[in-house]
């Protein structure tokens, strides 16, 4: 059975924790022995071929109400021949939280099956320049979660005018153009450890001056739930399961550009993940492969507004809800 009352090991108090603000949700196509790398055994990884699974996407955005297929380039047949599963990011801003403002970027390895039919995420990274955040989400959470910091850098952007595509969203009132002006942000996301900082990412996302008439491009208002599993980690060994429940202003938009650090480490291959890591190698491996989740291939972006995100306290989940897992 699944815990009782969650207690905060910090000044967060005690759960639900309410978090406002906004962000930015990627879903990517990640390679299943990349998400693999960094989800127990005892849950089930949900995985299909390239081409199966975008269309699987694709019906998951028709049932959304948003159809973002129209952004994305053809699927190339290395990425039909392999195994995927659907993660990507979270990018927010929260200017009101229980550590206060502060930045977060949650790199989502994959899904895995959440018995007896939904599925769940997994978190292979989670960046945010909060101390109070970092210790909450290790301690509470069971979260890999580091400190890192967002430098951001705002320029000005051509006027765009509307295409056939952006026409036929805004008919569905997902348009991701319009014509007033527009500001391309890069967000340079670096990971602080002692000394010495590591860049994990940059990630380039347009986004809309702010105007009188902005409303009428957040799209319509949503209420959904985001299950995730956790822990496992050295500050929560504990399997952990939590939900994150949303309330926001939801848009279709173009997919941010990401660029990795460079030069990238060199990744281990299949055979070197399985051997011992020192505790430097493991971090370093772990870090490698969540910037590989960051650059792969995206399907959808959805912008959130006005969001308000009530997450609740995590639950040790019992023996049957991961052994009636499905089977391959």
């Amino acid at each position: 059975m699944g815990s009782g009352e969650t207690k905060s090991s910090t000044g967060y108090g005690s759960p639900p924790w309410i978090f406002k603000g906004s962000a930015l949700y990627q879903l990517h196509l990640v390679k299943a022995e990349t998400a693999r790398a960094f989800i127990p055994k005892e849950l089930r990884l949900v995985e299909a071929f390239g081409y199966s699974y975008f269309y699987l996407v694709t019906l998951w955005g028709f049932i959304m109400g948003v159809y973002c297929v129209f952004f994305s380039p053809p699927i190339n047949q290395q990425h039909a021949q392999c195994r995927y599963t659907l993660g990507g990011f979270f990018l927010a801003n929260y200017d009101h939280s229980p550590a206060g403002v502060f930045d977060e970027l949650v790199v989502i390895a994959g899904i895995v099956w959440n018995p007896p039919t939904s599925c769940a995420r997994w978190a292979a990274r989670v960046l945010v320049n909060s101390e109070e955040a970092c210790h909450h989400g290790r301690k509470d959470v069971g979260l890999p979660s580091q400190v890192a910091r967002f430098s951001k850098r705002i320029t000005p952007v051509p006027r765009q005018t509307k295409d056939r595509i952006g026409g036929f969203l805004n008919m569905i009132g997902v348009s991701t153009t319009s014509c007033h002006s527009k500001d391309c942000m890069d967000v340079q996301v670096t990971e602080v450890l002692g000394p010495t900082p590591l860049d994990i990412c940059n990630i380039k996302l347009i986004t809309d001056v702010p105007s009188p008439k902005l409303n009428k491009w957040m799209g319509p208002s949503i209420r959904m739930s985001l299950p995730s599993f956790s822990g496992q980690t050295e500050y929560n060994p504990n399997l952990l399961k939590y939900a994150c429940r949303l309330a926001c202003r939801v848009r279709a938009v173009r997919p941010a550009k990401i660029s990795g650090p460079s030069p990238l480490k060199n990744e281990r291959n299949s055979d070197s993940e399985r051997r011992e890591f020192t505790a430097e190698e493991a971090a370093d491996n772990g870090r490698n492969l969540s910037i590989s989740v960051m650059l792969s291939k995206p399907i959808l972006a959805l912008e959130f507004n006005c969001l308000e995100m009530q997450v609740e306290a995590p639950i040790i989940p019992s023996n049957n809800s991961t052994s009636s897992l499905p089977g391959a």
